[in-house]
């Protein structure tokens, strides 16, 4: 397999789609920040200082899944139909941790896998940055891809979740 992100000279340069099918394409990624009980029961009473931070984080994902083209160079911008982000939360004692889903959608000619990345990376940042006043402690989890649809390539799930 070859790297297509380079040019004859051996530069970086942008794919060209413009011969591949739209397809409906999606892509579902996980992520996840852990935090001390003092956090948890402010974020869950809506306590901190900073305001909602489950819905201030959600919209900070949903705008990084929007501005990916201009924070990964050979990203190509698209036309985003569908963003979701959904929140749990784990009980680890003496910590929880808070588990994020990102749902990303189009249909076009190339995937949306580094939309989604970038959602749930800016929407635990978010919450790192909203409760960071109370303890700085807390830890950006795994962030990974757990499936991926459409395109040339098919479908990707990610084995043994």
């Amino acid at each position: 397999m070859s790297f297509t992100h380079f040019n004859e000279q051996g530069r970086a340069k942008m794919v060209d789609i413009t011969e591949k099918n739209d397809t409906v394409r999606t892509a579902v990624v996980r992520s996840s920040i852990q935090v001390n009980e003092e956090i948890y029961t402010k974020i869950t009473e809506n306590k901190i200082k900073k305001g909602d931070v489950l819905a201030v984080a959600q919209v900070a994902g949903v705008m990084a899944a929007k501005k990916t083209p201009e924070w990964i160079p050979m990203c190509h911008p698209i036309m985003l139909k569908g963003v979701d982000i959904s929140f749990s939360w784990e009980n680890k004692s003496p910590n929880y941790i808070l588990h994020i889903e990102v749902i990303v959608k189009t249909k076009g000619s190339t995937g949306v896998e580094m939309e989604a990345l970038t959602a749930a990376t800016a929407t635990a940042l978010t919450v790192y940055d909203m409760c960071k006043a109370v303890d700085k402690g807390m830890v950006i989890g795994e962030t990974y891809l757990v499936e991926k649809t459409g395109g040339k390539s098919g479908i990707f799930r990610r084995e043994g979740l």
